[in-house]
């Protein structure tokens, strides 16, 4: 695999739309534990957020392929923001429980719409690189997720009932972002008559399937919940413990700079396989600890290990598509929004029932589930261009 991304002006571009939106994911994410208790809701009440983002990929996956053809992945990567700002105001303006899920939905569908077109963009723009680049904005993103966390777990701490007001940080940075980052000579892949894209996808494609969205659920389940665990095992209150998935942010941010770069003489499964394992060992160390720096450890190392997942798992869908991008990403949409309806929602369910610590047990189990789904569906296609990259014919 190429070790050099491509980082030109459209990269930048494309990394700062998902800062933008992880700065959200960062500070909505583990401050479930301060919504919950704004709202006076139950664990599963407060789950139904994620929900209402799943199901909201969900409709941003089914029409993917559809809207895409119509404005232009470009185009669309845009409405998707304009769509998320929406629901980011009214998420701060109505703070009330029912109008938070509608609120949440609509900034949900905005953000599927940004990760899928912004995937699918840099996939064609960046070639045989498109891995390490996908990988390196996404490392830019995790910046979004650190601020996110940071600027919520700090209003929270010091201004209790205000802390949803940060949220409106974001509102000018996309505003920004569209007047001087934007690369006005980057051309749009443009769809001839007929060319959106459908059929059947193959068995292989639909077990791979089955994997990301256990990468995913994953992923919600720690961003959603960790901070409950880490406050029951280790004390505190819910905003000391929502600054705590700071850890969780950095070793994301680390991990999708560097994993890429020292793993890149491994294939795109062998990478997979490396990460999901690292996501393992952080879990262990998270999940057993009392202590504060071995759980601070243990998050920065699931977080490490999450953070090149769904852009390899993706890869890996694209791959196993039969050429087919913009439907293979719909797709993804529909299992991640089926990962984030459930993952959440489940979790607050076991946790009103069990316990934080008990509830917990159901993410190990979907690590190994992606875990074999990869070893046992390997793509190969990573080492073709590992061959290329060399310049080894085959």
């Amino acid at each position: 695999m190429p070790r050099n991304a491509v980082r030109d002006r459209f990269f930048w571009q494309v990394a700062f739309q998902t800062v933008a939106i992880n700065m959200f994911l960062g500070g909505f994410g583990p401050s479930q534990g301060l919504l919950r208790e704004d709202q006076g809701t139950t664990g599963a009440q407060a789950g139904l957020h994620g929900t209402a983002l799943g199901v909201a990929a969900i409709a941003a996956g089914a029409l993917n392929s559809r809207l895409a053809h119509k404005f232009g992945r470009l185009k669309l990567s845009w409405l998707g923001l304009t769509l998320f700002c929406t629901g980011l105001i009214a998420f701060i303006l109505f703070p009330t429980y029912p109008t938070t899920l509608i609120s949440i939905f609509l900034a949900g569908y905005g953000i599927s719409t940004v990760i899928n077109n912004s995937l699918t963009m840099l996939n064609h723009h960046a070639g045989k690189k498109a891995a390490l680049t996908i990988s390196q904005a996404n490392a830019v993103a995790s910046v979004g997720f650190i601020i996110g966390t940071l600027l919520i777990g700090t209003i929270a701490t010091t201004y209790p009932d205000k802390w949803r007001l940060g949220l409106f940080l974001i509102i000018p940075f996309v505003l920004f972002i569209y007047l001087f980052m934007r690369d006005k000579t980057y051309v749009d892949h443009v769809f001839g008559d007929g060319s959106r894209q459908r059929g059947k996808m193959s068995l292989k494609f639909w077990i791979s399937w089955i994997g990301f969205i256990a990468c995913i659920a994953s992923e919600f389940a720690t961003s959603f919940w960790a901070a409950s665990l880490f406050k029951e095992r280790v004390g505190g209150t819910s905003a000391s413990a929502t600054t705590v998935m700071l850890a969780y942010g950095i070793g994301m941010a680390l991990g999708r700079w560097y994993v890429g770069q020292i793993l890149y003489r491994l294939h795109l499964d062998q990478q997979l396989l490396t990460v999901i394992g690292i996501q393992f060992i952080g879990f262990a160390i998270f999940w057993f600890s009392h202590i504060y720096a071995v759980s601070i450890l243990g998050l920065f190392l699931i977080g490490v290990g999450l953070s090149t997942q769904f852009a390899l798992a993706s890869l890996r869908m694209i791959d196993l598509s039969d050429g087919r991008p913009d439907q293979a990403i719909g797709l993804s949409s529909l299992a991640a929004g089926i990962a984030i309806a459930l993952a959440p929602l489940l979790l607050g369910l076991l946790d009103d029932q069990f316990g934080i610590s008990r509830a917990y047990i159901m993410v190990p189990v979907l690590i190994t589930i992606a875990f074999l789904v990869v070893l046992f569906i390997p793509t190969h296609v990573s080492q073709k261009k590992v061959h290329e990259a060399e310049g080894i014919s085959e």
